[in-house]
């Protein structure tokens, strides 16, 4: 990271499902996220859509899925399916804690002109070289992270499955997620390649606006130990975004990274 000069921008075609407000939001909605019993199953929905936690634009693929479980392991998604408007899948909690669910995904966006023609190259950092023509002008390059997470806990909630990876912009759970509450106050923050990351605006919305005039949008920006809070208004499913952007530097190279996470907020 050059300087902790960051802005809020949309992603472009190879993150198209992130965005602003008002553009098409990517979540993943798991059917609850505290569970009990003997190695309950959860099913969750991943979806690219207007309305938050509403199947009407476009599924959100599973390559990119990790699931950790409450030792750190990895863990199998079962019953994967990818419909028309939505993808599916299932986890059955076999261990009781806290599993980390999520799409993460990157890589370099190359635009460049070649004879006045605009083009595009998406791939690895290290294949950009080989990939784009000597002759080209005009070439941006960019490079993306972004992660599309939830929590889901079996039983009490634990720590290990939430230690952050290192790469990109990541939650860091001061207050643990699947212990949100309406009406109080929870402070998490974020890392940006893990470190703090400050002066990040951060967006919380709650679903089932469908049919209302108002989005009951949130915003607050982390501070320089890259803390925020939120009071949840009510009890609910929630998404919260954040992007952040590093303007290109010596090598020419742009680097944005992006965090989403569902909440589900329970009744006091």
């Amino acid at each position: 990271m050059k300087k902790p000069l960051f802005a809020t921008l949309a992603f472009a075609a190879a993150l198209a499902a992130a965005g602003s407000a008002s553009a098409h939001r990517q979540w993943m909605l798991p059917s609850m996220t505290n569970l009990s019993g003997d190695a309950p199953w959860v099913s969750v929905d991943a979806a690219v859509s207007n309305d938050l936690f509403v199947f009407e634009h476009m599924p959100m693929r599973l390559d990119n899925l990790v699931i950790t479980g409450p030792d750190g392991a990895p863990v199998e998604a079962q019953n994967k399916f990818t419909g028309k408007y939505r993808s599916v899948f299932d986890i059955q909690l076999s261990k009781p804690g806290t599993y980390r669910v999520a799409s993460v995904s990157g890589g370099m966006m190359v635009s460049y002109k070649v004879g006045g023609e605009q083009k595009r190259w998406r791939g690895a950092p290290a294949d950009a070289a080989a990939n784009i023509p000597a002759d080209a002008t005009e070439v941006k390059k960019t490079i993306s992270d972004r992660r599309v997470e939830v929590f889901v806990t079996s039983g009490a909630p634990t720590t290990d499955a939430l230690k952050p990876t290192g790469k990109g912009l990541e939650l860091v759970a001061v207050t643990h997620p699947n212990d949100v509450v309406a009406g109080d106050k929870a402070t998490f923050g974020l890392l940006l390649d893990g470190k703090p990351a400050a002066n990040v605006e951060v967006t919380v919305e709650p679903g089932g606006t469908r049919f209302n005039d108002e989005r009951g949008e949130m915003k607050t920006t982390t501070d320089a130990a890259g803390k925020f809070s939120v009071t949840w208004p009510k009890a609910g499913f929630y998404w919260l975004e954040a992007t952040v952007r590093a303007p290109a530097g010596a090598d020419g190279v742009e680097h944005t990274a992006g965090y989403v996470a569902t909440f589900e907020v329970l009744k006091d």
